[in-house]
């Protein structure tokens, strides 16, 4: 049975423990609100390239963009893992890191390649320890994504796509779903399928009972296409940052609700065996009182 001084330090450290979570859930509440803001600010952005890529994508042949081709055999695959700099958000790391280790060891079982890009010090860290060395690794910006970050890896993936050093980009990350739940997304972003975007123009010109324009294109909608891609490749991708940024605040704040709530039931259980402790002593000291009476009174 542990002392009352015992039990008294771990009361405090676990009460200390709790503030900490607690500050911590409401400074993650805060920036959920304002990731949440910059991916509704961006939105109208993302709406508008995809809206554009679906005119030009219906008159373009895959043969005519190299960004457009599938490639009849894969031998190399460039996986973008996006996680976060810090921890403390639950499975929200993991979650991705495992998909990204799997898909390495299915590919590899087929006598494919994987070429691994980490965003985020959990995946470069995840992946160092296992021997993988990504061929880009960028820290300290999961919690502030930037365009240009987007950029980086858009160039990269266009570039070694072009040149035929890899025969496809798949992106891994968490949607932010809501404010409690994130949905991990494994995106294959090259070759971009283009007739999943036609006919979701398609289901969506169904639904909607206006009239759609003629649209005529100067240069060549191919040549037009060639600049797009690239365009909305970065869009895409700066999307998927931002989103993921967004799931990792409410991730966090879900994580440390749950340690604010289990050191909440701590302190109770603690206090609770604290007064049995307590009265116990209590008792045996007034037992020993009265058997010293007795035995004066003898």
């Amino acid at each position: 049975m542990p002392n009352l001084h015992d039990i008294e330090k771990r009361i405090k450290s676990v009460s200390s423990t709790k503030q900490i979570t607690r500050t911590m859930e409401m400074v993650a509440g805060a920036k959920v609100k304002y990731a949440t803001e910059r991916i509704q600010t961006s939105a109208p952005y993302a709406d508008s390239m995809t809206e554009m890529l679906q005119g030009v994508a219906a008159r373009v042949q895959a043969s005519e963009n190299p960004l457009l081709e599938k490639r009849e055999s894969v031998k190399r695959v460039l996986c973008v893992a996006v996680v976060s700099d810090r921890g403390l958000a639950g499975g929200f790391n993991s979650n991705v890191l495992r998909t990204v280790e799997k898909t390495i060891r299915a590919k590899k079982a087929q006598g494919v390649e994987v070429d691994v890009i980490a965003c985020g010090k959990k995946a470069g860290g995840f992946f160092k320890f296992r021997g993988v060395t990504p061929v880009l690794d960028f820290k300290d910006l999961s919690a502030d994504p930037t365009f240009e970050e987007a950029s980086e890896i858009a160039d990269y993936a266009v570039k070694a796509y072009e040149e035929g050093s890899v025969d496809e980009v798949v992106l891994v990350y968490n949607h932010c779903k809501n404010a409690a739940e994130q949905v991990l997304r494994e995106e294959v972003i090259l070759p971009v399928d283009t007739e999943a975007v036609v006919a979701a123009a398609a289901e969506e010109t169904s639904e909607n009972t206006e009239v759609s324009a003629s649209v005529e294109f100067e240069p060549e909608p191919a040549d037009v296409l060639a600049r797009l891609l690239p365009a909305y490749l970065r869009t895409s991708i700066y999307h998927a940052l931002i989103d993921s940024a967004a799931g990792e605040q409410a991730a966090r704040r879900t994580a440390m609700h749950s340690a604010t709530e289990n050191a909440n039931e701590m302190v109770e259980t603690l206090s609770r065996v604290y007064n049995r402790v307590r009265q116990g002593a209590i008792t045996t000291e007034i037992s020993e009182i009265v058997g010293g009476a007795a035995a004066l009174e003898d």
